[in-house]
């Protein structure tokens, strides 16, 4: 199965075309072919460039909003163009199922639903209403550290959600509440409407409005859930979060979203994690960057100094004669990449600290130096600018 569009981008399923450009954007720089190193980095860059397609063009969107993710691929495979005019566009020469050009032109997107039901459902037959169905996904959000994310945590996420109702069992209303038939759809579930098009008459399903598609109408409600089967409660759940994890990535807890329909599986729960910014360390990809102050006699002369790391401290070789600003590269020491093909590095750029005030014996052994010099420091253009913009 493939990944659904939102899930693929990171978004949420109300996102606006800015957000969905900006989040396409970012998972460019991290699954290009040619920046990329992960096995599969191919078929995401796939992915993500046919999800930002549809969910940027309105009829696409609308269409794939309206018929999830697995119908709208199913379409596609079979020749149609879901967000086209008329829905079908080109699938006038499937087996006889079209007229007057095929499909096109059949009641626009309201009559997508019971072209679509069909074409994929048998035949023109009615899809039961009352089949099991699988609940919504749920979106949340849960912060982590930098270390967490270095480490993998296991952590405790408290939601609310709806669960099926203990009281009623998720029916909606007492065991023993008298049951009649519905009037409005005479048990079928679904109403039909014929509408007039140039093409002809156009007969189009939808779920009866009075039984919510049942067939059935009962003569009390539950008191704990007011006949919806759902009741909204707060639950704790155990996250695993893998190490290596980046900002804005998305964990999947499968059944752990909205209960399903008619006996159907429960959704599941997507959570978005949010790393949260660190004082020492810059995060870039699987990198780290970290500034380390050092004094000008260790500049000079060189010297072992403890720099930080996410797994402790480590010891770092100074070379003599090192100038504000440089960067070193502590190989291994940074992020650990998913799925475990090996860590990241650790940048040390290093700046020299001027001190604000000096004892007598510091004076004079640098005035001796200076003098020792005997001549100017040609200053190569931009230093003082390369300077500041370390600091």
């Amino acid at each position: 199965m493939s990944q659904d569009f939102y899930d693929a981008l990171g978004v949420s399923r109300d996102a606006d075309e800015s957000e969905i450009k900006k989040a396409y954007r970012e998972k460019v720089k991290q699954y290009h072919p040619d920046v990329s190193d992960e096995p599969d980095a191919e078929e995401k860059f796939k992915t993500i460039q046919k999800a930002k397609d549809v969910l940027t063009d309105e009829d696409k969107r609308e269409a794939y909003d309206r018929l999830g993710h697995e119908r709208y691929e199913e379409a596609e495979k079979h020749g149609a163009d879901p967000g086209g005019d008329g829905g079908m566009g080109g699938a006038g020469g499937m087996g006889g199922m079209g007229g007057a050009g095929g499909m096109g032109g059949m009641g626009g997107a309201s009559g997508m639903n019971d072209i679509f039901e069909q074409f994929f459902g048998g035949g023109g037959r009615s899809r039961d209403p009352n089949r099991p169905q699988q609940g919504q996904d749920l979106r949340t959000r849960m912060d982590i550290d930098l270390e967490e994310a270095h480490d993998g945590a296991t952590k405790q996420l408290t939601v609310t959600r709806p669960e099926s109702c203990t009281e009623c069992g998720g029916s909606g209303h007492p065991a023993d509440a008298d049951v009649r038939t519905c009037p409005e759809c005479d048990g079928q579930g679904q109403t039909t409407t014929v509408q007039q098009t140039p093409l002809g008459r156009v007969q189009q399903r939808q779920t009866c409005r009075r039984c919510g598609g049942e067939g059935q109408i009962y003569s009390e409600r539950c008191d704990e859930c007011n006949g919806d089967g759902t009741v909204r409660r707060e639950a704790t759940l155990t996250v695993e979060v893998p190490a290596g994890i980046a900002d804005g990535q998305t964990l999947r807890m499968e059944r752990e979203g909205a209960p399903g329909e008619n006996g159907g599986p429960n959704g599941d729960l997507l959570i978005e994690v949010s790393v949260q910014s660190h004082p020492d360390f810059e995060r870039d990809g699987a990198d780290l960057e970290h500034r380390h102050p050092i004094s000008f006699p260790q500049a000079v002369f060189g010297a072992t100094i403890q720099v930080p790391t996410l797994d402790g401290e480590v010891e770092f070789e100074v070379p003599e004669g090192t100038q504000s600003g440089e960067r070193f590269r502590l190989r291994g020491k940074g992020m650990p990449r998913l799925r475990g093909r090996g860590d990241g590095d650790l940048y040390v750029t290093v700046q020299v600290v001027t001190p604000e005030s000096l004892n007598e014996e510091q004076r004079e052994a640098l005035e001796a130096f200076a003098e020792a010099g005997g001549e100017e420091i040609e200053v190569e253009q931009g230093f003082f600018e390369k300077i500041k913009n370390s600091l």
